[in-house]
Formats: structure tokens, sequence, C-alpha cells
């Protein structure tokens, strides 16, 4: 069974005037949908790992055969990252912060919804050339991390709560070079209901 681009649950111009309609166009169908076509071609030639999931191949890559490990990291971690990313961000987002157990949680980890903020967004500055920042829960805590390019915490046994694409076509067409610009627009299109689900 070959993987599939997710269908976006709204247009390119949802998001708008946080994330302009051409990037998220582009990032969708071209950059999430290379990794799609990428990951089933490398998985051609390994017809008994077709029918296993993207979490499983990801949690999983040491097992995998030495030629496949790269490209189901790089491309599979791509297609795995993007399609949790398309639901961490939403147009309309019923809250602003937040909302149940997990605000608790994140007010006793971080001092305060600002705080973890102001964390985070120094987290995603902090990581280097292209990458994720993260919030995920690791043994049982929350904690946030950044990873490089495709990679994916899941890969490592962590849980993840959410993540902002740092790569420079998730924010160039309109940000540039401003990347702390594009960090902190970018909670104003959080889908808080989704992440708190999680």
């Amino acid at each position: 069974m070959k993987f599939e681009l997710p269908k976006l649950t709204y247009d390119y111009n949802a998001l708008e005037p946080f994330i302009d309609a051409l990037t998220t166009e582009i990032h969708y169908s071209k950059h999430h949908a290379t990794y799609v076509s990428n990951l089933n071609k490398a998985l051609e030639e390994f017809p008994e790992l077709q029918n296993r999931t993207i979490e499983e191949l990801l949690t999983s890559l040491d097992t995998l055969p030495e030629k496949l490990q790269g490209p189901v990291k790089n491309n599979g971690g791509g297609h795995y990252n993007h399609s949790l990313f398309w639901q961490f961000i939403a147009p309309n987002s019923l809250s602003a912060e937040p909302i149940d157990g997990l605000k608790t949680e994140i007010n006793e980890t971080f001092g305060d919804f600002a705080k973890f903020k102001e964390s985070f967004n120094k987290a995603g500055m902090s990581r280097f050339g292209s990458g994720w920042v993260w919030l995920v829960r690791n043994n049982g805590k929350l904690t946030i991390e950044t990873t490089p390019n495709q990679a994916s915490p899941i890969s490592e046994g962590k849980m993840i709560v959410f993540g902002v694409d740092v790569w420079e076509h998730a924010y160039y067409l309109k940000y540039q070079n401003r990347r702390a610009e594009y960090l902190g627009n970018i909670w104003n299109v959080l889908n808080w209901d989704f992440i708190s689900q999680r």
C-alpha cells in the first residue's frame, strides 16, 4: 500500500495573513508531496515493508535495511512531520491557548504560557539550518526540543504534542530571513483544540 498526501482541511489562503497562500500551496503540494513520492520510491524494492505504517517505520529505523534507513528517516520523517503540521495549524482555532490538562501542565512545567512561548521560540531560533522545534512528552514529562532536517522525535521514543517547521520553505516567501517573526506569528494559527487532544 502506497503512502498518500493527506488532504488539507482548509484552503491555501486560510492561514493569511500569518502564513501566505503561496507558501502553503508550495509547502504542501511540492515539498510534502515530494517526501511522499520519494518514500514510496524507496520502498519499491522492499515489498515486505510496504504494509507497515509510517509510525512503525520511523520507530524501527535501526532494524530496516541499511540502504533504506536514510530515505525513511528523511522522506518518511518529512511525510509524518508534515502530516501532523497541517493539523497543528488551522484557521479560526476555537482557543488562543492550550486547553484542559495541557494548559495546566505547561504552566506547571514552564512557569506560565508566556514563558513557554518564549522558550519555544528561542529553541526554534537556535536550530541551525533546517529542522523543527517541538513540544514533546519524554519519559512522561513535557520538554521543548529541536530536530535537524526531517528527523522525527518518535524515532527516539518521544510522543509529539506539537511542532513547528523551521525549514526556510515554511516561511521564506513571506518572511525571508526573519524566522523570529514567523515564529512569533505562527501562534495565531495554532490549532489548540487538536493539540490539546494529543
